[in-house]
C-alpha cells in the first residue's frame, strides 16, 4: 500500500456469498465511505490484497479474500508556505516567472501533499497568488512535470490569471523546450501530431489515441546528433496537453531519455538516470497588464550538461 500512516485501516474479509466489483462490496462494508471516495481510494493505490495494490474499482471480489483500505489522514484544505529555494527569472506586482528545478512538484497532489512549487510560492509571496486556479493552486496558468526542469509562469492577480490563460487557449504563447532522445529522428526536423489521451491499457499514462483525447502539435529539430544513437532536440509546442512532448517523441520511436514511463531504451549505455532529461528552455508571452512582449529562457541545468558531456563518449 502507498500510505505508510493512514488515519484509518480497514480489513475486511469476503464472505461465501460476496462478490461483483470491488468498489460496491467496500461501499457495503464501510458505510462511513461514499462509493465516489472508495474508487477514489482504490485508483490512488489505498487497497490491497494478497500484498498487491490493486488500482481497478471493477475487480472482481473473490470469497475469502482479504482486502485492505487505508484511508489517508486529512490534509489542509488550503496549502501552508514552506521556505524552498526558488531561482526568480523575474517578478513584479502581477506576476512571477521561476526557473524550476527537475523534481519539484508544481502543485500539491495525491502523493505530493506539499514540498511543491505552490507552497514555496506562498512562503515567497504571502497571500498575493491568484485565486482562480483553486485553493490547491493557487497562481497557476500552466504546469511542468514534476521532473521537467524550466521556466514557468505564475499569475500574482486574477487579472494576470485570466489574460495568461487567454493566450496559453489562443496558442500565442511561445514555449521551447530542449530534450536529450534515444536515436536520430528521420527527417531531423518535422512536426509530430496525433490526439492525445488516457492510454486504454493503462489510465496512469497518456498515449496518442486514435478515437477521443485532445488535438495535439510538437514542432521539433535535431541540434545535435550523437551518431545514430542519441541526438539533442528542440521542441516547439502548438497545445500544451499532458505529458505532450514525451508521448509524441515515444510515439515516433524517439522517447526522451530517462523517461521511465514512456521509453527505457538505452539503459545500458548511460546507466539508470534519475529523470526525463526534458528542460522548458524558453517561455514568451504578452505581459497582461503592461502589454509588453517578455521572454525568457532558463539554462539547461547541470543534469542536462552532465549528460551531454556522458553522449560525447558513447
Amino acid at each position: 500500500m502507498t500510505i505508510s500512516k493512514p488515519a484509518h485501516l480497514h480489513l475486511l474479509t469476503a464472505g461465501p456469498n460476496d462478490g461483483g466489483r470491488l468498489d460496491a462490496f467496500l461501499t457495503r462494508r464501510i458505510e462511513a465511505l461514499s462509493r465516489s471516495r472508495l474508487k477514489a481510494l482504490i485508483t490512488g493505490g489505498n487497497v490491497s490484497a494478497n500484498g498487491k495494490t490493486i488500482l481497478d474499482p471493477s475487480r472482481t471480489v473473490k470469497p475469502g479474500t482479504a482486502y485492505y483500505v487505508a484511508v489517508p489522514a486529512a490534509i489542509p484544505a488550503t496549502p501552508l508556505g514552506q521556505e524552498i529555494p526558488l531561482t526568480i527569472l523575474f517578478e513584479d506586482a502581477d506576476l512571477i516567472v521561476v526557473d524550476k528545478p527537475a523534481g519539484l512538484v508544481v502543485h500539491p497532489a495525491p502523493g505530493n501533499p506539499d514540498r511543491t512549487l505552490v507552497n514555496a510560492l506562498i512562503h515567497h509571496c504571502g497571500a498575493s497568488l491568484s485565486g482562480i486556479g483553486g485553493v490547491r493552486r493557487p497562481g497557476i496558468v500552466h504546469r511542468l512535470d514534476k521532473d521537467t526542469s524550466g521556466v514557468i509562469v505564475v499569475a500574482k492577480t486574477d487579472r494576470t490569471h485570466e489574460g495568461l490563460a487567454a493566450q496559453f487557449e489562443a496558442r500565442t504563447i511561445e514555449r521551447t523546450y530542449c530534450a536529450l532522445v534515444w536515436g536520430l529522428p528521420n527527417p531531423v526536423a518535422g512536426r509530430i501530431t496525433g490526439n492525445i489521451g488516457r492510454n486504454p491499457r493503462n489510465r496512469k499514462k497518456m498515449a496518442v489515441v486514435a478515437h477521443g483525447g485532445r488535438n495535439a502539435a510538437t514542432n521539433y529539430k535535431v541540434i545535435r546528433a550523437f551518431g545514430s544513437k542519441a541526438a539533442e532536440i528542440e521542441c516547439r509546442l502548438e497545445s500544451g496537453r499532458t505529458h505532450q512532448i514525451r508521448v509524441h517523441l515515444a510515439h515516433i520511436g524517439h522517447p526522451v531519455i530517462g523517461d521511465s514511463t514512456y521509453g527505457k531504451r538505452g539503459r545500458a549505455l548511460l546507466g539508470p538516470l534519475p529523470h526525463q532529461a526534458l528542460h522548458a528552455l524558453l517561455l514568451g508571452f504578452i505581459h497582461p497588464i503592461s502589454g509588453k512582449k517578455m521572454s525568457f529562457e532558463a539554462e539547461s541545468p547541470i543534469y542536462y550538461n552532465d549528460l551531454l558531456r556522458q553522449l560525447e563518449k558513447v
